[in-house]
C-alpha cells in the first residue's frame, strides 16, 4: 500500500488558491477554508465531491480522510446554531467531531482558466473558437464568467458528444424552427443554473444544468436551443480533471479520492423501460 507523508492543511489551501484565487468568486458566493479542525492536522487523505451530502460524510468518515473538498459549498447562508435537526447542521458538526477541514471553490472554479467551464466545453469537438462570456477584469485572458464557443456542429451530433462527456442522458429543448440536422454555429455555456448569465444571449445554442420552464420558452423562441444536463451532471465530470492537477501541485504528498456517493439527486426514467417498471413497484410498496 502506497504511504503518502501528507501536508499541512494551510500549504493545501495555499496551493486551492494558487489554482483558483478566491477572488474570483462571484460576491455572493461562500468559498474557501469553511471548516478548520480546532487541531493541527497533517492532511494526507483528501477527499473531493461536487455536493456534501450526508451519504458524502459518511464516506468521508469510512474512508478517515482529512479533508473535504466539496464544489458547492454546504455552509451558505449563515448558520444560526448547529444541531442534529437538519442535515447541512448535521453535516458540519460531522466535520468538526471528526477533524475533518472543507473546502469550496464553487464559482472560483467556474471562472479559472482550466476549470467547470472549460471542462464542459470541451463536449463541444469541433471548437473553432472560445472565450469567457463575461471576461474577468483585471484576471488572465481567458478567465471569467461561462465560455462561449464557435463551432460547425449539427445538433444530434452536439447532443451525442455532450451525452458522452458528461456520461448522462442530455435533455434537448429545440428553438422554434430547429431540428436534429440544424447546424450550429455558436454556442453559449455556463455549468450549473444558467438562465440568468445566459439570458439574452444571442447564440444558436447553449449548454446548462438546469433552467426553468419559462426560460426554456424564452430561448427557443429567440431562435436558441437548450441542453439541459441536470445541475450537477453539468460539473461533476470536472472532478476527474482536477485530480491530477492537484495532485501535481501538492507533490504526490496526500491521497486523492473522488466520492462514490456523490451524484446528481435527479434520475431519468424512460417511459415503458424495465427502470420505469420497477421504480412503480417500489411506489406501489
Amino acid at each position: 500500500m502506497a504511504s503518502f507523508s501528507g501536508q499541512k492543511l494551510d500549504q493545501v489551501v495555499k496551493q486551492l488558491e494558487s489554482f483558483a484565487p478566491t477572488s474570483l468568486a462571484e460576491k455572493w458566493d461562500n468559498v474557501g477554508l469553511l471548516i478548520e479542525p480546532h487541531n493541527d492536522i497533517l492532511v494526507e487523505r483528501i477527499l473531493l465531491t461536487n455536493d456534501l451530502t450526508e451519504p458524502v460524510m459518511s464516506e468521508a468518515i469510512e474512508k478517515k480522510v482529512d479533508m473535504i473538498i466539496s464544489y458547492h459549498p454546504p455552509i451558505f447562508k449563515p448558520l444560526t446554531r448547529i444541531t442534529k435537526t437538519n442535515w447541512k447542521e448535521r453535516v458540519v458538526a460531522a466535520c468538526l467531531v471528526n477533524s475533518i477541514a472543507l473546502y469550496s471553490p464553487h464559482t472560483a472554479w467556474d471562472k479559472v482558466i482550466g476549470g467547470v467551464n472549460d471542462w464542459l466545453a470541451k463536449a463541444i469537438v469541433d471548437v473553432q473558437g472560445i472565450k469567457p462570456l463575461v471576461p474577468e477584469v483585471g484576471a488572465e485572458p481567458g478567465t471569467g464568467s461561462g465560455r462561449l464557443v464557435e463551432t460547425n456542429m449539427p445538433i444530434s451530433q452536439l447532443v451525442h458528444a455532450l451525452q458522452e462527456h458528461i456520461e448522462n442522458s442530455v435533455h434537448v429543448a429545440f428553438a422554434v424552427g430547429h431540428h436534429a440536422k440544424t447546424f450550429v454555429h455558436t454556442v453559449g455555456i455556463c455549468a450549473g443554473s444558467g438562465g440568468s448569465l445566459l439570458r439574452g444571449l444571442q447564440v444558436d445554442l447553449v449548454i446548462t444544468g438546469e433552467m426553468s420552464h419559462h426560460e426554456l420558452l424564452d430561448f427557443n423562441h429567440n431562435g436558441t436551443t437548450v441542453l439541459l444536463c441536470n445541475h450537477s451532471n453539468s460539473e461533476r465530470g470536472y472532478l476527474r480533471e482536477f485530480l491530477p492537477k492537484l495532485d501535481e501541485r501538492l507533490q504526490g504528498a496526500c491521497e486523492l479520492l473522488i466520492s462514490e456517493k456523490d451524484k446528481d439527486p435527479l434520475h431519468t426514467v424512460i417511459r415503458g423501460s424495465a427502470q420505469s417498471a420497477q421504480t412503480a413497484q417500489q411506489v406501489q410498496q
